[in-house]
């Protein structure tokens, strides 16, 4: 008889599979779409140029049909550029090279795709050879990570959270006034006398504003669904790390203070239901798996699930069948202690730049919540923006209206005007209120929205901003104009802002930032002297207020008053 022996050599499939798991490449094998594959360097750039400059040379001079363009650090010597596929990335280099822009002869050539930061860092991790200290590894327990990662403040006394985002604010308003002076030497005298008996600020700023409920304030999250890093069980909550620093883990949120009890248990509901589920949750390093994402909306009595899947290869009957089961839990078995309202399902794939972002498809119950700010009523819709606090909103919007103190011969413009919120707001304030948005899904729930609270001195068009506001202001019954600007978290389009710079009629701006710092360049063009690209009289920053909608966070909004310069008594 002969004798068997086992040894510990790994088979050769699981050599391979290892090679696989352990390559950083190996993404570029898969069937994903992924620019990486047709990626150029651009070298020998100016020593000074704008980020904005080189993507007008790319985009619209050139006209080369670029998919992502990628800054080592800002005014870098060279640039990498992808492209959707081979002829596309050829016809960019061959344009770009021996090109002259600002003095220099560009040249181009192709560039090695970048590295899963995952695997990466996964492989550094596990090199005995690398450097420990370069190498830092997180200790602490994982719900202190995750809430150092969302709510960074969660144990800091709330009136030390606010005197913090006070002194940032007035930082941040110091220093706009320091560019104003340089940028603009008609403000400057004003500027400095401003400053010099206003502790260095450039406009009066008043007390930080709050809500009296600091926890479980949160109206909206979306949370991710993946695997627990301490327990590998399917989980539905939170990233603690992000892809690009090697993490994917997924942590439990039941012990983050700004989340509602009612999401809470909503989120412990879904999760149920996706670990007795023979689906697999995503898997982001190899783009695998079928739960995604988990957003919830809550009002008072209600709330909203949008269940977001990754179909992969699932047959149709299969999709069918995953709606059926999440309306019968969530409305008959188990499910039911969520109390949900309104469900809807979510394809969601790998994003792409020219991708279409599919709606969600609405499976069971009501199709809108109903949100209740300044006894208005408003329809919220899966993807519309609200405020992700109602009761901040409110005191935003009481704010807004506090500084531009419209009369009833005002007409308030509402610059990227959502689905109506703030010009509803203002419109017993003022005579008129005309709103325009980009998104037009977003602009017929504001119609509605008026409709629903009988307001009829609001109209509400569809459109960016740069391109429709002059035809809009061709609407305006009164010299008395306030533009109310609220852009997303990045600023506005410094188009727009040439815009109202050359809207003559606009008299009084607010400008309400979510993130101040990233709005820092709106703020300066709208106060920097006319030039042969900014035309009309500049704006001066008169008084500001901080509302802080985001507790236990760095993050608060800054409301701006800016008027027109010709109207300031110098």
């Amino acid at each position: 008889m002969t004798e068997v022996v086992e040894t510990n050599v790994p088979s050769n499939s699981n050599v391979e599979e290892q090679k696989i798991e352990n390559n950083p490449y190996a993404y570029l094998d898969r069937e994903e779409f992924s620019s990486e594959r047709f990626k150029i360097s651009i070298k020998n750039l100016p020593k000074y140029y704008g980020v904005n400059e080189l993507r007008k040379l790319i985009n619209d001079k050139l006209k080369l049909a670029s998919n992502k363009i990628k800054f080592p650090k800002r005014n870098s010597p060279f640039v990498f550029v992808c492209f959707r596929n081979e002829t596309d990335r050829e016809n960019g280099m061959k344009t770009i090279n021996g090109y002259k822009w600002k003095g220099r002869i560009l040249s181009a050539c192709e560039a090695k795709p970048a590295p899963d930061p995952l695997v990466k860092r996964r492989n550094e991790k596990e090199d005995d050879e690398t450097d420990a200290k370069r190498i830092k590894i997180d200790e602490r327990p994982q719900e202190e990570r995750l809430k150092c990662s969302t709510i960074p403040l969660w144990d800091v006394p709330y009136e030390d959270q606010l005197k913090m985002k006070q002194e940032e604010v007035k930082r941040i308003l110091v220093k706009l006034g320091n560019t104003l002076k340089h940028d603009n030497p008609i403000m400057k005298r004003k500027l400095q006398l401003q400053m010099s008996s206003n502790n260095q600020l450039p406009c009066d700023l008043l007390d930080i504003r709050y809500s009296d409920q600091q926890d479980g304030y949160r109206n909206k999250c979306e949370f991710s669904v993946g695997k627990d890093e301490e327990t590998s069980l399917s989980t539905v909550g939170f990233r603690i790390s992000s892809y690009a620093k090697g993490g994917v883990g997924v942590a439990p949120v039941q012990n983050l203070r700004h989340i509602p009890e009612e999401m809470k248990v909503a989120v412990k509901m879904f999760e149920n239901f996706v670990r007795d589920s023979s689906l697999e949750v995503f898997n982001p390093e190899f783009q695998t798996g079928n739960f995604r994402q988990l957003t919830v909306r809550y009002a008072p009595k209600q709330l909203m699930l949008i269940v977001g899947i990754h179909p992969q290869t699932l047959e149709e009957e299969k999709l069918e069948k995953l709606k059926k089961d999440l309306v019968r839990y969530f409305f008959e078995a188990e499910g039911k202690e969520a109390n949900v309202t309104s469900l809807y399902y979510q394809k969601i794939i790998k994003k792409t730049s020219n991708e279409d972002n599919i709606l969600a498809e609405h499976l069971h119950g009501d199709t809108h919540l109903e949100e209740c700010v300044l006894s208005l009523k408003f329809r919220v819709s899966p993807e519309a923006f609200f405020q992700i606090n109602t009761k901040g909103a409110e005191i935003l919007y009481k704010s807004a209206i506090e500084l531009s103190q419209p009369t009833e011969n005002s007409t308030v413009l509402d610059i990227c005007c959502g689905t109506g919120t703030i010009g509803l707001c203002f419109a017993k304030s003022c005579n008129q209120v005309l709103g325009i948005e980009i998104i037009a899904q977003a602009v017929a729930d504001a119609k509605e929205n008026a409709r629903i609270n009988e307001i009829e001195n609001c109209e509400f068009f569809s459109g960016k901003a740069e391109e429709i506001l002059n035809s809009v202001l061709y609407r305006v019954k009164n010299e008395d104009v306030i533009a109310v600007v609220d852009p997303p978290r990045a600023g506005m389009h410094q188009k727009a802002i040439l815009q109202l710079r050359k809207a003559t009629k606009i008299k009084k701006l607010i400008y309400i930032s979510c993130n101040p710092n990233a709005a820092m360049k709106n703020f300066v063009d709208l106060g920097r002297r006319p030039s042969k690209t900014l035309d009309g009289e500049p704006f001066i920053p008169v008084k500001a207020v901080a509302v802080d909608l985001f507790p236990h966070t760095k993050h608060c909004e800054l409301i701006i008053l800016f008027e027109r310069w010709s109207d300031v008594d110098v």
